[in-house]
């Protein structure tokens, strides 16, 4: 801002400074439902790979399409959104069957979605997900 008076350049970075802080707020809201995830789930049916490679008593974590896969017993998988629904970030690991969100902390039962640990309060949303030749299909009914 070369050219300009002071004062005028410290009002100018106060504005910028006050809109930056304004998201930061914004981007952390704890009343939201699905964080700011433009698309929680699968929007069209995404195939995610052999149905063995979730263990039977345990899930698997399938970052890229935005899912996780539990299977509770031989053959029966249940699978909802890998989105945090705090603010929408990925979740990034599963351990001792619960997810754990790297922004805030937050941890959720992927054999229920329920959120286990805060800040996020609303479970994660439950995504279709069937068995199709051998191979795991996650997200609405093309």
């Amino acid at each position: 801002m070369p050219g300009l008076p002071a004062a005028r350049r410290t009002v100018l970075k106060g504005a910028a400074l006050a809109g930056a802080a304004g998201l930061g707020a914004a981007a952390c809201s704890t009343d939201s439902k699905l964080g700011h995830a433009q698309t929680p789930t699968p929007t069209a049916p995404v195939e995610l790979g052999a149905a063995e490679e979730v263990p039977v008593g345990g899930a698997k974590l399938y970052r890229e399409q935005r899912v996780v896969v539990s299977c509770q017993a031989a053959g029966q998988y249940k699978a909802f959104s890998a989105q945090c629904t705090h603010a929408g970030c990925l979740l990034d690991k599963i351990e001792d069957n619960e997810g754990n969100c790297p922004c805030h902390g937050s941890r959720f039962d992927v054999t229920t979605g329920k959120a286990v640990q805060g800040p996020a309060t609303v479970p994660l949303p439950s995504v279709p997900v069937k068995v199709e030749g051998g191979r795991l299909v996650a997200g609405p009914e093309a």
